[in-house]
C-alpha cells in the first residue's frame, strides 16, 4: 500500500505582507504604550467597587406608570429624529456616492469604445469624483455631535438641529462607504449594455444597482441603527428625544430612571434590528 503524497510547501508570506503586517502590529503597541492604557486598573479592587457603587445605584429601574408615560414621547422623538436623519443623510450621501465611484468618472470597462478624452476633457470628467471625494471627506470628519452644535447656532435648540447634525456626518459616510461598494460590484453587466448602445447613466442603473443593491440596503439599514444611538447622544446638545431626558436625570441623579431610559433606548435600537432584519430578508 503507497504512501499518501506530502502536501505541497506552504508558500513563504511576501515580504511586502509580512512588513505591513509588522508595520501595523508597532504602530498598535506604540499607540497602547504612548496613552499609557493600563487595563490592570479596571480590574484593582478600589475600581471594581466604586463600579459596583455606581452600578448599585441605578438599581432598580423606575417602572412606575407615571413616569413611564412621560418616556413615550420622548423615545417617539428619537426614532423620528434616527428617521429623518437618515433620510437627510441618503438625500445627499447617494448623489455623492455616485459622483466618487471611480468606475463611473475614471476611466475603466464603462469608457471603452468612447471617443478617447485628452487633456482638459479628461480633467473635466474626473473633476465630479475629486471635488465629492472632498465634500464626503469634510463631512464625516467632523462628527454628528459638533455638526449638531454648529447647527444649535443655526436652528437653536430642538429637533433641527440633530436632524440636521445626523444628516450631514451620515452623508459622508454613506456616501463614501455606497461609493467603494459600487466600485466593489462587478462592471461587465453595465460593460455589455454600454457596448450594445446604451447610455452610461442607464447602464449602471441597471448593470450596477441590481448587483449592489441588498449590500448597499443593509449598510443603510445598519446606519440606521447607529443613527438610534446618536439621537440619543445629541439629546445632551438639546436635541430632544431620549437622550436629553437621560442628561437631564443625570444631573437631577436621579439614576433609577436615568437606568429605565437607557433601558428604553436599548429595546428602540433592538426593534430597529428587527425592522432591519425583515427588510433584509423581504429585499434580498
Amino acid at each position: 500500500m503507497s504512501a499518501s503524497p506530502a502536501p505541497p510547501p506552504r508558500p513563504p508570506l511576501p515580504a511586502g505582507r509580512f512588513a505591513i503586517f509588522a508595520a501595523a502590529s508597532a504602530a498598535i503597541l506604540a499607540s497602547f504604550q504612548y496613552t499609557g492604557f493600563n487595563p490592570a486598573l479596571l480590574f484593582s479592587a478600589e475600581s471594581l467597587g466604586a463600579i459596583a457603587d455606581f452600578g448599585m445605584g441605578f438599581l432598580p429601574p423606575d417602572l412606575s406608570p407615571g413616569f413611564l408615560a412621560t418616556t413615550l414621547e420622548p423615545a417617539l422623538e428619537t426614532i423620528q429624529l434616527a428617521t429623518a436623519g437618515m433620510a437627510v443623510a441618503l438625500l445627499f450621501g447617494i448623489p455623492l456616492a455616485l459622483m466618487a465611484t471611480g468606475t463611473f468618472h475614471l476611466g475603466g470597462a464603462l469608457f471603452e469604445g468612447g471617443t478617447p478624452a485628452g487633456g482638459p476633457r479628461r480633467a473635466l470628467s474626473a473633476a465630479p469624483y475629486w471635488i465629492s471625494r472632498l465634500l464626503l471627506n469634510g463631512m464625516r470628519s467632523i462628527p454628528e455631535l459638533i455638526w449638531a452644535l454648529l447647527f444649535v447656532r443655526l436652528a437653536g435648540l430642538g429637533p433641527a438641529a440633530g436632524i440636521l447634525g445626523i444628516g450631514v456626518a451620515y452623508a459622508g459616510i454613506l456616501g463614501k462607504v455606497f461609493a467603494e461598494i459600487m466600485e466593489g460590484t462587478d462592471i461587465r453587466p453595465a460593460a455589455a449594455l454600454v457596448a450594445a448602445g446604451s447610455t452610461r447613466p442607464r447602464a449602471i442603473l441597471y448593470g450596477v444597482f441590481p448587483g449592489s443593491f441588498r449590500t448597499l440596503l443593509s449598510y443603510a439599514l445598519y446606519r440606521w441603527e447607529c443613527a438610534m444611538r446618536a439621537a440619543a447622544i445629541l439629546g445632551f446638545v438639546g436635541a430632544g428625544g431620549l437622550g436629553q431626558q437621560i442628561e437631564i436625570s443625570m444631573r437631577m441623579f436621579e439614576h433609577q430612571r436615568t437606568a429605565t431610559l437607557i433601558l428604553e433606548l436599548f429595546l428602540l435600537v433592538t426593534l430597529s434590528d428587527v425592522i432591519s432584519a425583515h427588510l433584509r430578508r423581504k429585499f434580498a
